[in-house]
């Protein structure tokens, strides 16, 4: 879902910076926060990853409001931001629910219809769409910047007075279940949702996204539970406005004072269970012969920060370990021949998540061949130092690779949204950018030894076989 590049085979870089300047003007009457130097050059001066300035401003509600004005004459990207995702849905028998206004939100209102909102819309020169992960709902559109007054009020429609009957509601349900039968088809989808379960106890990680499929089932009869979903969580505490390019802070906060200043703050909050640490190495096989033999090595990671090195220290050592130019790739996928494809990274979460090592195999019987081998590899990064040339490289890659492509509006609010998505500051993406520039070799020794340990390990499986090769 939110990812802007990958940083190996599987995962998004992020952000650095710890340089931080507050200043406060009044603006239409509002308070002005901005957290970023007015110039590119000063941006660039400070270590910012991202070269132009971010101006934040949360109104009376607790509705955070981002600016980010860039060079793209006539063109801006709206995106808002909705902190709720299948993180949230802690009470049993109601998963996917997240997911569900994903699709819902598009049904109209009294104000507008479901056609009427579309032909709105396509007077502005954008298509609205939108994405759920486990984290956060996005919904995003991207047009004429002449039109932006006309986005506010869509979208303020739409987030303080969607409406649907009974009747609409139980058609959304199908779809969505119509959704989940024709992902969960690939028995890649099969073996991700078991794996969540095995990893996951305790922690609303265990369901993915779409959530259980005995909850999709039922779905049309919780009609009452929507609106209550949404009561609780469609609030402006817990969401954030994000608009990039032909536009001013100040334009935009006055807009959003009109539009969204008399949405009423929520008062409730949902409690995410913590989940137990793992005591032993568990398994979980999918028995299925219609795909290349499969198998996956998760670690328990731990949660996004933008204070702490483990995070940018795991991705700087997924790249050397496990992306296409690593010694373990070429040994096992191009000389070897035993591996089809061989990909491994962390997913940022704001809780504590896995880091995922996946491997396509030519032949099953090479499945605990394989395994030793990606074993002997991370043993040697917990033992040896990184080559300093290969670490240097590494994170200039990483930076560069990703900064090079934050260069059109809809690409900086997609950036953004991510950082948003797990603490609510778009200033995050600065923040952790100066960390990868940090990361030694001590640190990936530190983490290889802290995070990959057998104890902490789930490792699933696909084959024809009636048990995992690796149980």
């Amino acid at each position: 879902a939110a990812r802007n590049l990958n940083r190996n085979t599987c995962k998004t870089l992020k952000g650095t910076a710890n340089m931080k300047t507050i200043i406060m003007a009044a603006v239409m009457g509002l308070v002005l926060i901005t957290t970023a130097s007015t110039s590119i050059a000063d941006s660039h001066k400070a270590g910012k990853i991202l070269p132009y300035p971010i101006y934040q401003h949360k109104l009376d509600n607790g509705l955070n409001v981002v600016t980010v004005p860039f060079d793209s004459p006539g063109l801006a990207a709206f995106h808002i931001i909705t902190r709720v995702g299948a993180r949230n849905e802690v009470e049993p028998g109601v998963t996917g629910f997240a997911h569900f206004f994903e699709h819902m939100m598009f049904r109209g209102t009294d104000n507008y219809s479901k056609e009427e909102y579309a032909a709105a819309l396509k007077s502005t020169g954008a298509a609205a769409n939108a994405n759920t992960t486990q984290d956060r709902t996005a919904y995003h559109m991207t047009g004429n910047s002449e039109k932006l007054e006309l986005m506010f009020e869509l979208e303020s429609d739409r987030f303080m007075n969607l409406n649907y009957s009974e009747h609409e509601f139980k058609t959304e349900a199908g779809a969505v279940k119509g959704e989940y039968t024709k992902n969960f088809a690939s028995p890649y989808s099969q073996i991700n949702e078991k794996r969540a379960e095995t990893a996951f106890t305790t922690h609303t990680y265990s369901h993915t996204t779409m959530g259980y499929f005995k909850d999709i089932v039922d779905m049309p009869n919780q009609y009452e539970y929507s609106k209550l979903f949404f009561d609780r969580y469609y609030r402006p505490e817990y969401n954030t406005i994000l608009v990039v390019g032909d536009v001013t802070p100040e334009q935009v906060n006055q807009l959003a004072e009109k539009y969204f200043g008399k949405w009423q703050r929520g008062d409730y909050e949902s409690v995410v269970p913590v989940e137990p640490e793992q005591n032993e190495t568990r398994y979980v096989h999918l028995q299925n012969g219609s795909i290349p033999p499969y198998f996956s090595m998760s670690y328990k990671s731990p949660a996004f920060s933008d204070s702490k090195i483990d995070m940018p220290a795991l991705d700087v050592l997924s790249s050397i370990v496990f992306s296409n130019t690593s010694d373990l790739y070429k040994k096992l996928v191009i000389e070897e021949q035993k591996v089809r494809s061989l990909g491994g990274g962390a997913r940022d979460s704001r809780d504590p998540g896995l880091f995922t090592i996946y491997v396509s195999m030519v032949d099953k019987k090479d499945m605990p061949y394989v395994m030793e081998e990606i074993e002997k590899a991370i043993a040697n990064v917990k033992a040896e130092d990184v080559d300093a040339a290969l670490l240097a490289r590494t994170k200039s890659n990483l930076k560069y690779s990703f900064a090079m492509g934050i260069d059109t509006p809809d690409a900086i609010a997609r950036s953004l949204s991510h950082y948003i998505q797990l603490t609510g500051d778009p200033e995050s993406i600065n923040r952790l950018y100066a960390l990868y520039d940090k990361v030694t070799a001590d640190d990936i020794k530190m983490v290889a030894n802290k995070y990959f340990v057998p104890e902490h390990l789930t490792i699933a499986t696909i084959s024809e076989d009636e048990l995992g090769a690796l149980q």
